[in-house]
Formats: structure tokens, C-alpha cells, sequence
């Protein structure tokens, strides 16, 4: 179970020759299907393919990672910070992951959550 170490994470990610994140990079991290991501997104799965730096699909790559990061204040643990992005349910927002709220454009809502919990909020 390896720790997490953000920058080495970004730099996996990071599309090689360019200032993007690599979408097939990021839906390796989070385990997800790249039809999964292009949901996440809204963007048509054939857009991660054809046009990877469009700024929707790179926008929502920047809020995965980003959640990821708070995430990463929560559970060190790379595994179980993913595990507890994708899994657990908040009851605070009618029991939804933190995955789907990102998918719903709730991102800072997500953070605002991790953020709190990390300070010793529980709830």
C-alpha cells in the first residue's frame, strides 16, 4: 500500500509534451473505464481519444486530481484514499460518494468536505 506522494502522482499522470493531464493516465489511477470518465466529464467517450486536451475533459481531470489531494489529508494511503473516493458514502449528502459528486459538478462541495473532516469534523 503505497503512500501518497502528490507530485509523483501528478507527474504519471502528466501527458508527456504538453501542459495536460493524460485522461487514460487519470482513469488508470482511479481504476475507472475511460467510457466512466467520459461520463464524469460529459464529454463523448471518443472526445479522451480525439481531442484529449479539450478544456472540459481536462478541467474535469484537474477535479479528480484535486479531490485526490484533499483525499490525501484524510487517508495517506494512496489505495485507501482512491477506495474512499469512489466508495464511501457521505450520509451529509444523502449518502453519495465523492465520485459522484464530482460527477455532478460538486467538487468544491467534496473538498469543502474533506477539508472539514481532515480538521476533526466527523459527519
Amino acid at each position: 500500500m503505497p503512500a501518497l506522494a502528490l507530485p509523483d502522482v501528478l507527474e504519471s499522470v502528466h501527458q508527456p509534451g504538453t501542459s495536460d493531464l493524460s485522461a487514460p493516465g487519470v482513469a488508470d489511477l482511479f481504476g475507472l473505464q475511460l467510457q466512466d470518465l467520459a461520463a464524469i466529464a460529459s464529454v463523448h467517450r471518443n472526445t479522451i481519444r480525439t481531442h484529449p486536451n479539450t478544456p472540459k475533459l481536462q478541467a474535469a481531470l484537474r477535479d479528480l486530481m484535486r479531490v485526490l489531494s484533499a483525499a490525501s489529508a484524510v487517508q495517506p494511503n494512496q489505495d485507501r484514499a482512491l477506495f474512499l473516493i469512489k466508495n464511501a458514502p457521505i450520509p451529509a449528502f444523502r449518502h453519495k460518494t465523492i465520485l459522484q459528486l464530482v460527477t455532478e459538478g460538486r467538487t468544491d462541495d467534496a473538498i469543502d468536505y474533506l477539508e472539514s473532516v481532515s480538521s476533526g469534523f466527523v459527519g
